[in-house]
């Protein structure tokens, strides 16, 4: 296990920052995937409050890993991309003061009942523009698969990385099996361009549960990055309701959390740690 850092998205054991930097100590994790922080989003913090998250990290001994950021998740017809633009210059501002490597984003959500062919070319536009505002900044840009987003299969997340060579892949076993995305089929297309993984599995009817225990593949898949060089994962358990969740959705749905109970969000969160350990 020592050759592999783990971060976690620390919100998921508590909103506040002091209660995040306890789960992570105590978990014995490297540092954050940082997304919600004393009631916000990291995307609308402020530079100052971002500088002084750095200085209570590195007095930790921890670091932020990653931004995971909202960029993407936008409605591709309806929503205001200018505008979201701006989000991603200050997203992008925040992420250099956090001493940030990476940042998270997805591919624009898609009009249900349409085919996401029809929106390839501008979604790999859009990526693309975002791609260039990032270069020189220092911070590599990570495409995750999700729910709902051009990016929710394999075949798709590959269209975006072969048009867009500036951009990496986070990899996210729970979400491709709630598309219907065999996730070795997936890993098999994506492998060579993947940073970093999301440890999150799910079984195929939904369900959220520790690591290991779904449909995800998991463990294969943790074995394949470590082989091929991979160093560094974030645990997105995702185990118990956690505040910011709801806003981590499209309109209309719901994750499908909580199956397994658990006394608090600590809790839930060490048991998601605790089930990648094992693995490891």
């Amino acid at each position: 296990m020592e050759d592999l850092r783990i971060f976690a998205f620390a919100d998921e054991a508590d909103p506040t920052f002091e209660g995040q930097i306890a789960a992570m100590k105590r978990n014995g994790l490297a540092g954050l995937e940082i997304r919600g922080v004393d009631g916000a989003n990291v995307s609308d913090i402020t530079p100052e409050k971002a500088k002084e998250l750095r200085n209570r990290l590195e007095a930790e001994g921890l670091i932020t890993w990653s931004i995971g950021s909202p960029i993407g998740k936008i409605h591709i017809e309806t929503d205001d991309f200018e505008a979201h633009k701006e989000k991603f210059k200050h997203t992008l501002e925040i992420a250099n003061i956090l001493g940030a490597e990476n940042l998270r984003m997805f591919s624009f959500y898609m009009p249900e009942g349409k085919d996401p062919a029809i929106y390839k070319n501008e979604v790999i536009d859009r990526l693309g523009s975002l791609a260039t505002l990032a270069v020189g900044s220092g911070v590599i840009l990570c495409h995750e698969n999700e729910k709902g987003i051009y990016g929710d299969n394999a075949k798709r997340c590959l269209d975006i990385l072969e048009a867009v060579p500036l951009l990496r892949a986070v990899f996210d076993p729970a979400n491709f099996v709630q598309c219907g995305q065999d996730t070795l089929e997936a890993w098999d297309m994506l492998r060579t361009y993947v940073k970093y993984l999301h440890i999150k599995d799910s079984k195929l009817n939904g369900d959220i549960v520790p690591a290991g225990e779904g449909a995800g593949n998991v463990p294969f898949i943790l074995n394949e990055y470590r082989t091929l060089g991979g160093f560094a994962v974030t645990m997105e358990p995702h185990l118990a309701e956690f505040w910011g969740l709801g806003a981590l959705e499209r309109e209309g749905e719901k994750s499908q959390v909580g199956g397994q109970k658990y006394a608090d969000l600590n809790e839930a969160f060490d048991a998601g740690v605790n089930a990648l350990k094992a693995l490891l």
